[in-house]
């Protein structure tokens, strides 16, 4: 009987103190709210910016919650029962609360001991696309290309991306170890022209635009083949032939700048304009409506 009565009076004595520490934790948790409410109030009357505002409302939301854990632990402390447990759930608890920001500081170690991109590189990850202009503990920065500017042009937009998203998504870049794109120019003609005077046309052109990238792209690409398993064997610009519904399609394939493409395409169809202008059996096709009489316009043996 003497036992029991022990044992009844530790398990009323260890309530009770849980008990109490339960309503001093409850206390505690209210007062860091009616602080914060205190403190947002004297903020808010004082400062007018928005953005002030928000700045000031989050540190003291961090801070007293960062507060409230050393406090209710101090609590706590004795039930717990040592110094080792109460550590290892606060840092359980902080790895929760601070799980995006961890995470962030790890895809920063990522970046900086495997760079899959530095600053400067134009890049591609997920839905954006941009030249990355700074790296951060906890995000990295790209001045945005594309969108709704044609070409991979600038927009002039700055985005912000977290970088814990190095894991999650995958990354393109358009200039690590060499900093030179493949990129086709199409040309559509009707099936009149003469396609093979045109394709020898086509092939000057890229020739006299795009002679001094082939050098400088096998030098780049010799040097991105120690690191990686890449068979190019023939730089030089090409011109691919291919029927479509419309005529005879000439596609001119070729090495170029991912920042000088536009430029190229540019200057690459203005010769191509001016040399359809001057052949008189060289024409472009387009979507049109026509009516083919085999008798006159088909080949003698198939009228």
């Amino acid at each position: 009987m003497e036992d029991f009565q022990e044992k009844l009076d530790t398990l009323f004595t260890e309530a009770n103190v849980q008990y109490g520490n339960f309503i001093e934790t409850i206390i505690i948790i209210a007062l860091l709210i009616v602080l914060r409410f205190v403190i947002i109030r004297i903020v808010y009357n004082r400062v007018d910016e928005t953005a002030s505002r928000y700045k000031w409302r989050k540190n003291v939301t961090y801070t007293l919650v960062f507060m409230g854990f050393l406090l209710v632990g101090r609590v706590w402390f004795e039930g717990v029962g040592s110094l080792a447990t109460f550590l290892g759930l606060l840092s359980a608890g902080i790895a929760i609360a601070l799980r995006g920001p961890v995470t962030d500081m790890a895809g920063w170690v990522f970046l900086i001991w495997r760079q899959p991109f530095k600053v400067g590189d134009r890049i591609e990850v997920g839905s954006n696309k941009g030249d990355v202009i700074d790296v951060r503990f906890f995000k990295f920065t790209i001045l945005e290309i594309g969108n709704w500017v044609h070409a991979d042009q600038s927009t002039g937009r700055v985005i912000h991306i977290p970088n814990h998203l190095v894991f999650n998504e995958s990354i393109a870049n358009y200039t690590s170890d060499f900093e030179f794109i493949w990129n086709e120019i199409e040309v559509i003609l009707t099936f009149e022209s003469d396609w093979k005077k045109a394709r020898k046309l086509l092939e000057k052109i890229s020739e006299d635009h795009l002679k001094d990238y082939v050098e400088d792209a096998e030098q780049q690409v010799r040097r991105a083949t120690k690191s990686y398993l890449i068979r190019y064997k023939n730089l030089t610009p090409i011109v691919y032939t291919e029927v479509v519904e419309i005529g005879i399609k000439l596609t001119i394939r070729h090495f170029t700048n991912p920042r000088k493409r536009r430029g190229i395409n540019q200057m690459m169809w203005e010769d191509i304009l001016d040399v359809v202008e001057k052949e008189d059996d060289i024409d472009f096709a387009y979507n049109t409506i026509r009516i083919y009489q085999n008798q006159i316009e088909g080949k003698p043996g198939l009228k």
